[in-house]
């Protein structure tokens, strides 16, 4: 058991941000995972909040570096959710703005899944249930864990978010040393 939990990581090119797995608390109380995968798709799991225990894999983004150690990442889901991340990780901090569809807010229990098994049913909620008006939950968090996985790391998010998760990660009960998942 390794604690990858990297919290004096400096940032500075968008290579460093890349590859980097982050776990990050939202003023509200909402806690996420998430994976800089590569230039182009980002993995995350969601442990805390309206959308409890969702996870999705390979979701294309829009990533950027809009100043040395600032990134905006920006992308749309299957469900209609937009998603806009300002990460500045050398202070810990994220901002991040969430603009669910009106059918997530009435049916989130739909969206609580491994989504990329379910892309079909996400988009026919889409379709079936009202988009709008959209609830924007817009937060600041706090970043509690920064892990260099490496681009492309398919263990990084690999199975559905559990109670504890979260601190068996940041306490190096999760992966070892290469960056794989302990089998639990």
């Amino acid at each position: 058991m390794t604690n990858h939990n990297n919290m004096n990581k400096h940032f500075e090119t968008l290579e460093d941000f890349l590859g980097t797995h982050f776990i990050y608390t939202y003023d509200n109380g909402w806690e996420y995972e998430w994976y800089a995968k590569n230039d182009h798709t980002v993995d995350y799991r969601i442990h805390g909040g309206m959308v409890a225990g969702r996870w999705v894999t390979d979701q294309e983004a829009h990533i950027n570096m809009l100043i040395p150690g600032v990134y905006k990442i920006a992308w749309t889901e299957p469900t209609g959710t937009d998603v806009a991340l300002d990460f500045v990780p050398n202070e810990h901090k994220l901002n991040g703005t969430i603009f669910f569809p009106k059918w997530v807010q009435d049916h989130p229990e739909i969206t609580v899944t491994y989504q990329n098994e379910h892309i079909d049913l996400m988009e026919e909620s889409r379709e079936k249930y009202d988009t709008y008006p959209k609830m924007v939950v817009p937060e600041f968090a706090t970043i509690t864990y920064m892990g260099d996985a490496g681009q492309n790391n398919d263990q990084v998010i690999a199975e559905a978010p559990y109670d504890g998760m979260p601190d068996d990660i940041r306490n190096g009960k999760f992966y070892d040393d290469d960056y794989q998942m302990i089998k639990h």
